[in-house]
């Protein structure tokens, strides 16, 4: 409330969900992709994803409308603060050359987007069981009004950010 002046509690920017992402291009030909795909969300999120279909048919991607392509699932509540926990303290060390997250990846409303290219950095997936090595997509929706106070609010909750620099004063290496 210092940090931004914020006259009334309820102006405090909070997180508001967790959506967690994960698209399989090649279920086209494979099926069994989808399935392990759903299965890996459902192990490292503890919640059972969607599981997402084409809207179009695109002939060059040999895909049909209405063919699964992907899986999503929306944390919420208590699920979401364990599992951006987790994130934190156990997965993103584990990132190769880890040196922090960009904090580039802000959409100009107060959400946060994320790719992890791997998603064996989960502790819970098994290496020796994932037969096909793929990344997911974080979202982190929050209240903020801008991307100055959506950072300082997952700042707050532990996320290691690295500053690349800019225009903006606050573009201090972390």
């Amino acid at each position: 409330m210092k940090e931004f002046d914020y006259s009334n509690v309820m102006q405090v920017p909070r997180l508001v969900k967790i959506s967690v992402n994960k698209g399989v291009g090649d279920a086209a030909t494979n099926k069994k992709i989808v399935d392990d795909a759903v299965e890996e969300i459902r192990t490292i999120t503890g919640q059972h994803p969607v599981i997402r279909k084409a809207r179009k048919a695109v002939s060059n991607f040999k895909l049909r409308q209405g063919m699964p392509i992907g899986a999503s699932v929306t944390l919420r509540g208590d699920t979401m603060y364990e599992f951006l926990d987790r994130l934190i303290t156990l997965a993103l060390p584990r990132v190769r050359d880890f040196r922090g997250i960009p904090d580039r990846s802000f959409d100009g409303r107060g959400n946060y987007s994320l790719g992890i290219k791997e998603q064996i950095v989960f502790p819970e997936i098994i290496v020796d069981q994932v037969s096909l090595i793929s990344g997911l997509d974080l979202t982190f929706v929050t209240t903020a009004q801008t991307d100055e106070e959506a950072f300082a609010l997952l700042k707050a909750f532990g996320m290691p950010f690295i500053r690349r620099g800019g225009d903006d004063p606050s573009s201090e290496t972390v």
